[in-house]
């Protein structure tokens, strides 16, 4: 009878730390910023929504993530990306998992590595819908898992993509449309701006001169005091509430302030006669929109939420290095 080679002595490697597993060469494609992204790959997941959004309409598209677990963690309330991400997953194939940063270890003061290197060895691809951007870049500098930005008080970059989707459902290439913003300058104007610069299109921003805010430098984007130069001839005009969530609701000055900025039928008589209306929602009628403006037939906010749904379908599959 052959002799059985003894067992060798179990030797932990030097490398088993989780900083060690996060810079392997397999970690998968993070979705941040519109601003970390080339135009290529901006193009590629447009498409790809596209692409999805006419197969599940006639003959189902593949379930591209089967067997795939999201976590979702909401520091933030939402209804949109909530749902659009959980229904997004089950179409894929796979399952959503929601985690609530209030009634988590997270809410107790959880370091988001922590949160990331646990969370990494349950899931495969983690959203994160939160306030500081910091925790989303912490949260992907320390997961092994894909991080997708659902919402920070820097940027929402899943919005702007299913809005581009949206625009050119409606108008085409979104390089031939002139997009106004008018209004508050927040993480969804910022994404806009981030947009413009990948994308090549032109973008009008237009906020009061007295609220603090960076300009963004690029050839695409312009800045007006005022807002009926913003708009002259604009195809897309969008915007969204005077004041962000996690903001004092009742800031009257800020909102005085933003007054002349209100999307009414007088200022969007203006863009050119094609032109369409976009916002996120929630929205505010008759503070930063009219009624009129946001429910009358130029007005596409329902296909813009919906596109959420297509739009980040895309990016989660994006993600997996899929397309």
């Amino acid at each position: 009878m052959a002799k059985t080679a003894p067992k060798k002595p179990f030797v932990k490697p030097a490398n088993s730390n989780i900083s060690a597993v996060k810079r392997s060469a397999n970690k998968n494609r993070d979705f941040i910023d519109i601003s970390d992204l080339e135009e290529n790959e901006l193009r590629k997941i447009l498409d790809f929504a596209k692409e999805l959004k006419s197969k599940l309409k006639t003959s189902g598209h593949p379930r591209y993530l089967a067997g795939k677990q999201l976590a979702m963690i909401f520091e933030k309330e939402s209804t949109r990306t909530r749902v659009s991400f959980e229904v997004g997953i089950n179409q894929l194939g796979g399952n959503a998992i929601f985690i609530s940063g209030a009634q988590s270890q997270i809410g107790r003061g959880e370091p988001m590595k922590d949160t990331a290197g646990v969370l990494s060895r349950y899931v495969d691809i983690i959203m994160i819908r939160t306030f500081r951007h910091e925790n989303i870049k912490e949260l992907a500098e320390h997961s092994v898992a894909p991080v997708i930005n659902g919402l920070t008080d820097y940027s929402h970059p899943c919005q702007i993509m299913a809005d581009i989707m949206t625009i050119e459902e409606q108008l085409g290439n979104i390089k031939k449309q002139k997009i106004t913003w008018v209004g508050d300058y927040n993480n969804v104007c910022r994404s806009w701006i981030h947009a413009a610069d990948k994308l090549g299109f032109q973008l009008n921003v237009s906020v009061p001169e007295n609220l603090k805010f960076e300009k963004f430098e690029s050839k695409n984007v312009k800045y007006y005091s005022k807002p009926e130069q913003a708009v002259k001839d604009a195809t897309v005009i969008t915007t969204d509430t005077w004041v962000s969530m996690g903001e004092n609701e009742e800031d009257k000055e800020k909102k005085k302030l933003l007054k002349p900025y209100q999307v009414n039928k007088k200022l969007f008589s203006l863009a050119d006669k094609k032109a369409i209306f976009l916002h996120c929602l929630p929205a505010h009628r008759g503070e930063e929109v009219t009624e009129e403006v946001i429910d009358g037939k130029r007005s596409f906010i329902y296909d813009e939420a919906e596109n959420r749904l297509h739009a980040q379908k895309a990016i989660m599959v994006w993600c997996f290095g899929i397309i």
